[in-house]
């Protein structure tokens, strides 16, 4: 067959199909469009699903008469000028949009409207775009200052086709408000508004910048338990700056899907995202539970390549390493700084659990146990360990420091009240497996073979930590087959691999020989091991197979080596164990995210039986 030049309309309906996936794709155009122009205040309509209209109208800058016709041109864009050289610079994208693609694709496939009036303008004007025919501009009315009204009608009935690939118009109304939350997280400073179907659907008003109009914003978009329960996140290295806020690790998710990562202002999804999560939480979380999270990354726009994909929706940053290694020990630094909090859905719950009745229970016939009566918290007792307890033989840090009521050594001991601790002081145990502690404000009750657990499991990482992996040699070294790219990936991490106990070299183009095994593990597939870790590499660049066999290994013999559930306890070996719970940090949850306790605040209680 001849070459043949394809004619302007044809091209721009085959870029539609790139640019324009859905109604929810047309949206993240025309707005983004609209934060480029400066708008403060962004309103959206959708009716059915986006497919018979969508209407974006912004308080921008807005367009001259002359800069209609341009803007519906291919490849016309205000946002790239050139240097002096006349050269333009794609490796330092500092606006949203840069391709010139989105308006003339979207008047390919629909009918398409632009109203506007330039800032400092008296008149505004119009231009209409009908399946690529481009009509003429004229002046029309606009109700705002300065600004655009883009109005879209019948997307993609030039593209009969593409229709049968839409869904439902309910699925298509929820892709377009995913969408304008995406946008509304990554630019606080803008109100936005969604209609759908002549519905309210969406109101954000514009918050004030920085980390709380932010967490604001956050709180409205991904629900108010989130902003109670989030952690703030602020760090650089090598002038890449992440911030932003990651959820507890008992505020978990059943999927990945409250999960956002912003590049300098601009909604991504990247791989490298739930990599890093996956290794910053595996300590806490269990494989198929996920944290919550909106990470904001800023860096010089020249190290980060935002030209991969014609929707823009992924990006390749210079130093994938530089990034992934800042998300994953920010995010540790601020899970350590929680200590041993816990979320507030947990005491949320747990209220909730409570229903009033009708007659009040029967009195029971004894006073029942209480720790000052059973050899408990006196004005006069000390802070003792109990022996009887595993992985508490020693004195915790807050046990040992001088804590509320207490004197320097040597001065006159005042009387100790042990309800300042923030654990409080234990009072019961309850059915064997419960303590209930008293707080100045409120009671805890505490999981004990959760708690304890936890803290057995950070004992023995911190074992791991000081004096290595021990290593199993095998008695015939195993050779393991792989892709050559897959070898050279696993052999570049050797040394990190050693140091967690594995010992490999090169045995040959595509081959790995191992010589030792971390003996935690005991008996194990060496070569489905290699072949984890070499997917790990490949999906999130980390080695994550072998920490996590190392750390499931460590939190079963926790979990074995813990105080059981239905063992009574004393009261000294209660308190020690909410002391040791305090000097401990990620000690408010187990090792599968599970909370080792819960809080309720005196207040809340009141409330419940009407006393408030």
């Amino acid at each position: 067959m001849p070459i043949r030049r394809l004619p302007p309309e044809l091209i721009n309906r085959i870029a539609a199909g790139e640019v324009v996936e859905r109604p929810a794709s047309a949206v993240k155009e025309l707005v983004e469009n609209a934060l480029d122009a400066g708008a403060r205040e962004v309103q959206v309509q959708a009716d059915g699903g986006g497919l018979s209209r969508i209407l974006v109208a912004d308080d921008g800058g807005g367009l001259t008469a002359a800069e209609l016709p341009l803007a519906v041109e291919r490849h016309a864009t205000s946002k790239l000028a050139p240097d002096d050289a006349g050269d333009y610079d794609l490796l330092r994208i500092a606006t949203l949009g840069f391709r010139g693609e989105a308006l003339p694709s979207i008047g390919s496939v629909a009918r398409l409207s632009i109203t506007s009036r330039a800032r400092g303008a008296a008149d505004a004007y119009a231009i209409f775009v009908d399946g690529g025919a481009v009509g003429a501009v004229s002046p029309a009315a606009f109700p705002g200052p300065h600004g655009a009204r883009v109005e879209v009608r019948d997307l993609f009935y030039a593209t009969p086709a593409r229709l049968k690939f839409m869904k439902s118009e309910r699925a298509e109304s929820q892709a377009i408000a995913e969408e304008l939350k995406r946008q509304a997280m990554a630019h606080e400073a803008v109100g936005f508004s969604l209609d759908l179907d002549g519905r309210r659907s969406l109101r954000l008003p514009a918050e004030a910048s920085g980390d709380e109009g932010r967490l604001a914003r956050l709180g409205a978009v991904m629900g108010r338990e989130f902003s109670e329960n989030a952690l703030l996140i602020d760090h650089e290295r090598e002038g890449v700056r992440l911030s932003g806020y990651a959820g507890l690790p008992t505020y978990n998710r059943g999927n990945a899907a409250h999960q956002y990562l912003f590049v300098n202002g601009r909604p991504v999804r990247d791989r490298l995202l739930q990599g890093a999560l996956r290794g910053a939480y595996a300590d806490f979380l269990a494989r198929d539970r996920h944290p919550a999270c909106a990470l904001y990354i800023e860096l010089d726009p020249a190290l980060v390549d935002v030209n991969v994909h014609p929707a823009k929706a992924e990006v390749r940053f210079r130093d994938p390493g530089l990034v992934r290694g800042l998300i994953v020990s920010g995010l540790r630094h601020s899970l350590a700084s929680a200590g041993h909090r816990a979320s507030t859905t947990v005491s949320m719950a747990a209220l909730g659990g409570f229903r009033p009745q009708a007659f009040p229970p029967p009195r029971p016939s004894g006073a029942g146990f209480s720790a000052w009566s059973a050899g408990g918290w006196t004005p006069n007792a000390a802070v003792a360990v109990a022996q009887a307890i595993p992985g508490l033989a020693a004195l915790s840090a807050r046990a040992e420091a001088p804590g509320p009521g207490m004197a320097e050594p040597g001065a006159p001991s005042p009387a100790l009240d042990p309800v300042d601790f923030p654990l409080g002081a234990a009072r019961a145990q309850v059915h064997e497996t419960y303590i209930v502690a008293q707080t100045r404000d409120g009671v805890v009750i505490v999981d004990q073979h959760a708690a304890h657990e936890r803290l057995v499991y950070e004992r023995m990482k911190g074992e791991l930590a000081e004096g290595g992996v021990a290593r199993q040699a095998l008695l015939l070294p195993e050779v393991v087959e792989l892709d050559p790219a897959e070898a050279d990936r696993v052999l570049a991490r050797a040394d990190e691999l050693a140091a967690l106990g594995l010992s490999i070299e090169s045995f040959g183009p595509g081959a790995v020989l191992v010589r030792e095994v971390p003996a935690l593990l005991g008996e194990t597939d060496a070569a489905g091991l290699i072949r984890d870790i070499a997917d790990d590499l490949a999906e999130n660049g980390q080695a994550l197979a072998l920490k996590e066999r190392l750390e499931d290994v460590c939190s079963t013999m926790a979990c074995h080596g813990s105080v059981r559930a239905g063992r009574r306890l004393s009261a000294p070996e209660m308190n020690a164990l909410l002391r040791q719970m305090e000097a401990t940090p990620h000690s408010g949850q187990c090792n599968h995210g599970r909370p080792t306790y819960v809080e309720l605040k005196l207040a809340d209680i009141e409330r419940l039986f009407g006393r408030r």
